[in-house]
């Protein structure tokens, strides 16, 4: 069995909505993708459990970079025309939720006429999800120069960094250095 490849990304483990958009990030000023191909597709699909369920093909990677750019334009508010939301709805045609009867009781399950939508239609839902759970906890990281996007599950819900060792602390950093150079 092969090694699996290492998630290179910075910020991992959010819900599966911002993991997606997650597939980019900063290094040293330059963007970074991970979906550049299928290899990355199945670092991805393995970072969040997917990987048995659906291949790494260049047909799951259209679609999951489609779902990328419509639910970027969703969560930053890019397009206050309504094409936002038309973005995350036609990737949302290609499943939909059948009620099931389990030995637990109810439940429900995704279909996809198309499997290769599967991995882009599971973020688009999983997006909806945190717009009813608390869509003010969303959030792109403080940090001018980060891209990063997170779900605030801090007590307060005043969080505003992907990270307070990363991001945090080099915000930290700046203001110190800027107080102790005009003193």
């Amino acid at each position: 069995m092969p090694t699996p490849t290492p998630d290179p990304r910075p910020l991992t483990g959010e819900p599966l909505a911002l993991d997606l958009l997650n597939t980019r990030w900063m290094r040293e000023g330059s963007l970074q993708d991970l979906l550049t191909g299928t290899d990355g597709l199945a670092v991805w699909l393995a970072a969040n459990g997917l990987e048995g369920r659906f291949t790494a093909d260049p047909a799951t990677l259209r679609h999951l970079l489609r779902a990328r750019d419509a639910l970027k334009a969703a969560v930053d508010g890019a397009i206050a025309d309504g094409a936002a939301t038309e973005g995350v709805d036609a990737v949302l045609e290609h499943g939909r939720i059948r009620p099931t009867l389990t030995a637990e009781g109810p439940g429900e399950r995704a279909e996809f006429a198309d499997g290769a939508w599967g991995p882009a239609w599971l973020a688009a839902r999983n997006y909806l999800e945190l717009l009813a759970a608390a869509p003010d906890r969303i959030r792109r990281c403080a940090h001018e120069a980060c891209v990063l996007h997170f779900f605030d599950t801090s007590r307060n819900g005043t969080r505003r960094w992907c990270s307070m060792a990363g991001c945090g602390n080099r915000a930290k950093a700046s203001r110190h250095y800027a107080r102790t150079k005009d003193a």
